[in-house]
């Protein structure tokens, strides 16, 4: 049986590099244009070729985002960057736009066209005409339900791939077709430079009554009426799959390597254990989920339509109940000594988790830590200096440590 695929967020080289340790199949990305997460790291021309090679080099597949609803000064220069990706051998190109479909196809006719969630493709005679015109995936809109899924895929060719979302933050408008952000921020959404409006405190003002800010909810501390929790889909893995579905996508783009590797290896581990039968849901996927940077978890359309529990009114914050502290360079499996990039501040006595890219994680004092130097220290303060620490059993090579937060 093919199993469905694994596609992960990847804002940088880095993270690129630890989605496909960590077990992604395939990750998308952007370049520094014509994306929709302008502020992510996104590739040059270098890291765009390095990552291809990396990915396939194991196997794994690279798809590009060109997203953007584009103005007519985004179309100059686009000719010039589809030919130049197209030359790098990314697998497939990530499109809303008719006008960059119609480019892609007369510039790179083999190219692999998949169409954004941004063209809100929710039925499958929509999904049966971009076909028709040479989408080989359509990711499907996020307000389906999974009942819907099934019935776009039995309505359509084999050949007409599917991709859905299953974890990560939610859009407060229709996949992601907001105009709140170019109202309150001149920021354009739709451009790649959306300013998150959605998770920002609102109160309500009478017009008679200046500066007398009203809670819009009976509630003090005022309330983020937009703000939607996360998706996580995890628990559902069975249905999504038994949907029919080719590829189920992480987003993203903007959170660290630690929060994708960690993610990433929970859906591996689940998506594995379903392959080989007999499957039963392990709560500490679910764990390890929330072991990364999130919010409180939903399911969006998925299983019902959505209601005002689907929402966070009290905070915009983030859960961050671990912390991201190193990573393992290299191993010794003589001395038993780990070469450590440090990623935040770690001292002699914390408790570590150490994951691996494969299998559960281990847990450690750290009993002793040195420098560069060799000479021995109790705190790792300095962002990325190496670190040697003993450690009891054995670390890969971009093993992660982590601490719970203070």
């Amino acid at each position: 049986m093919k199993k469905v695929e694994l596609l992960a967020p990847a804002g940088s080289l880095e993270k690129l590099k630890m989605a496909i340790i960590y077990g992604a199949d395939a990750v998308y990305l952007a370049c520094k244009e014509f994306g929709l997460r302008a502020f992510a790291d996104n590739f040059t021309d270098e890291d765009l070729k390095e990552g291809i090679k990396f990915s396939h080099d194991r196997g794994k597949k690279v798809y590009l985002t060109m997203n953007i609803f584009p103005h007519n000064e985004d179309i100059e220069g686009m000719p010039r960057f589809i030919e130049k990706v197209n030359s790098l051998g990314v697998d497939a190109i990530i499109l809303s736009d008719p006008g960059v479909f119609s480019l892609v196809k007369e510039i790179a006719p083999e190219m692999k066209i998949h169409l954004s969630t941004q063209a809100n493709n929710t039925n499958w005679v929509s999904a049966k005409f971009w076909h028709q015109n040479g989408v080989k995936r359509i990711v499907l809109a996020r307000e389906l339900s999974l009942k819907e899924i099934k019935q776009i895929r039995e309505k359509l060719p084999e050949d007409l791939e599917l991709e859905m979302f299953i974890h990560g933050a939610m859009c407060i408008s229709y996949s992601g077709r907001c105009l709140l952000s170019n109202y309150m921020a001149d920021r354009d959404s739709n451009r790649g430079l959306c300013a998150h409006p959605c998770r920002w405190k609102y109160y309500l003002m009478e017009e008679k009554r200046p500066g007398e800010y009203l809670p819009v909810m009976e509630d003090e501390r005022g309330t983020f009426i937009f703000n939607s929790k996360d998706l996580c889909m995890i628990e559902y893995l069975p249905d999504i799959i038994d949907s029919g579905v080719t590829s189920l996508k992480i987003e993203g783009r903007m959170k660290s390597s630690f929060y994708v590797a960690t993610v990433v290896k929970a859906y591996r581990q689940a998506i594995d254990s379903y392959y080989k039968g007999d499957y039963v849901f392990n709560n500490k996927w679910l764990e390890e989920l929330s072991k990364a940077s999130h919010r409180e978890y939903t399911t969006g359309f998925y299983k019902n339509k959505t209601t005002s529990k689907d929402q966070i009114y009290h905070t915009s914050s983030y859960i961050r109940e671990y912390e991201f502290v190193g990573v393992v360079k290299h191993y010794d499996e003589n001395t038993k000594i780990a070469t450590i990039e440090q990623r935040n501040r770690m001292y002699t006595g914390d408790e570590i988790e150490i994951v691996n890219p494969e299998g559960d994680f281990f847990v450690q004092t750290i009993e002793s830590m040195k420098d560069i130097d060799n000479q021995e220290i109790t705190v790792a303060p300095h962002p990325q200096m190496t670190v040697y620490m003993p450690l009891r059993k054995k670390a890969l090579q971009h093993a992660m440590l982590r601490k719970k937060a203070e």
